[in-house]
């Protein structure tokens, strides 16, 4: 496949953005994966798309919500653990 943004079929851009998107692959292994530069995928993922987070802040977004989950979830734990004590 030609590395030219132009003679990507459409229906292969969509299921490289899917895969990034859905799947959480990163756009480095989905560049590999379909021989196209990393700066074109992320160039499809910031079309059209005003108002909302960057791909990169959505990936540093969840990745603290998941971190928050964590303190939560140690926090009940020990906050469960006083309890039975008392």
């Amino acid at each position: 496949m030609s590395k030219k943004n132009k003679n990507i079929a459409p229906e292969v851009r969509a299921d490289i953005i899917r895969r990034v998107k859905e799947e959480g692959i990163s756009v480095s292994q989905a560049a590999k994966d379909h021989g196209v530069a990393d700066r074109t995928i992320y160039a499809w993922l910031g079309k059209g798309v005003e108002g909302q987070p960057s791909w990169s802040e959505f990936a540093r977004l969840t990745r603290q919500n998941r971190e928050l989950f964590e303190v939560v979830g140690e926090l009940t734990v020990k906050l469960s653990a006083a309890q039975k004590k008392n």
